[in-house]
């Protein structure tokens, strides 16, 4: 007997505090062997609490004024995406997280800014796009397709309206996953004091 293919992804936009706190550890536990954020919190035994301590911080602070986030039913994965227009954050706004993000990155906080200020001096100013910010599926659930489907709204109302989309990839696995969802890359470029390269990804509207 022939078995019943598996239901697609579910994901949905995540509302409130605990949609919030749900996003913010399926990112935590996604980059926790990420080589990026290995660079910049280079200590594996404190990284994955300290993660969670940025992106509570993060989605917390910038949800949903300054950040769209869409989260899986079972709350294994989520996408943070910025609205065209809406990438860069007030720098009021950024320095009343000051706080948490000294708890989270301690003494390498200045290569954290130093890191923040090289993406945004690499951002694309033109024309209008969606960034997708952060993208993560916890390990034990990768490979089942969450990763397209987290992209799959923002994407559909992309190509619906005709704006393109911006990312970042850390990876040649994250890379090969973009690719297959329309980016093409652009650009690569060294984090700060010897960090890994990053992948600047652009998609069209289809």
């Amino acid at each position: 007997m022939r078995s019943e293919p598996a239901p697609p992804p579910q994901v949905r936009p995540a509302e409130g505090r605990d949609d919030h706190e749900a996003a913010a550890e399926a990112l935590a536990l996604a980059f926790v062997d990420d080589p990026a954020w290995a660079h910049l919190l280079p200590d594996p035994a404190s990284r994955a609490e300290r993660l969670l301590v940025f992106f509570n911080a993060e989605i917390g602070h910038l949800a949903p004024e300054h950040r769209q986030v869409w989260l899986t039913d079972d709350g294994s994965g989520a996408a943070v995406w910025a609205q065209p227009g809406r990438w860069s954050v007030p720098l009021l706004e950024t320095l009343g997280q000051a706080g948490p993000m000294a708890r989270a990155f301690g003494r390498r906080l200045p290569l954290a800014t130093w890191t923040q200020l090289r993406f945004e001096r690499r951002h694309p100013r033109s024309p209008q796009h969606w960034y997708l910010h952060y993208l993560g599926v916890e390990p034990r659930r990768q490979g089942r397709g969450l990763g397209g489907a987290l992209m799959a709204p923002v994407l559909a109302e992309c190509d619906r309206d005709g704006v393109p989309a911006h990312l970042e990839a850390s990876t040649e696995r994250n890379r090969r996953l973009y690719e297959r969802n329309g980016f093409d890359l652009k650009s690569t470029f060294d984090l700060p004091l010897g960090g890994p390269p990053l992948r600047s990804m652009w998609r069209e509207p289809r």
